[in-house]
């Protein structure tokens, strides 16, 4: 695995047990957590935001978000102009959004994959890069 790369994750009470075996998946590289720390009910927003923040302001390379349908935490960490959070269910997927799209904050939907997929699904994540080329014409283009 690669020390170098700096990962931020978060999750609701949803995701709460996937981020707790991603963490345990990722103790080779330098993780920051930013929560829920429990399975008790909060928002999503409120985790999101902070591992968006730090992945926009290049604290961390990469973020991860986890929660029930991933849309809550997409949809709110791509509100940060710098982020490009992809939803991701399969490894295919993964590989696609930073091929093609430099994905910089992975989503995963807890209640529509197993913990092994979830697993592989982050493993694919971190080890694919960006191809840029035509891609990066299309990547420049995402930000208003």
């Amino acid at each position: 695995m690669n020390k170098k790369l700096s990962i931020a994750i978060g999750a609701d009470h949803a995701g709460f047990d996937y981020k707790q075996l991603l963490n345990d998946l990722l103790k080779d590289y330098e993780v920051k957590d930013f929560g829920t720390f429990s399975a008790d009910s909060v928002d999503y927003p409120d985790f999101a935001h902070p591992v968006a923040q730090a992945v926009e302001n290049g604290e961390y390379n990469l973020g991860i978000l986890i929660c029930g349908s991933a849309n809550g935490v997409a949809m709110t960490a791509n509100k940060h102009a710098g982020i490009r959070a992809a939803i991701c269910w399969n490894e295919e997927l993964a590989e696609l959004a930073r091929n093609h799209n430099n994905a910089n904050v992975l989503c995963i939907p807890a209640r529509f994959t197993s913990p092994e997929l979830a697993e592989a699904i982050t493993l694919k994540f971190l080890t694919s890069e960006f191809e840029g080329g035509r891609h990066g014409n299309r990547v420049d283009k995402i930000s208003c």
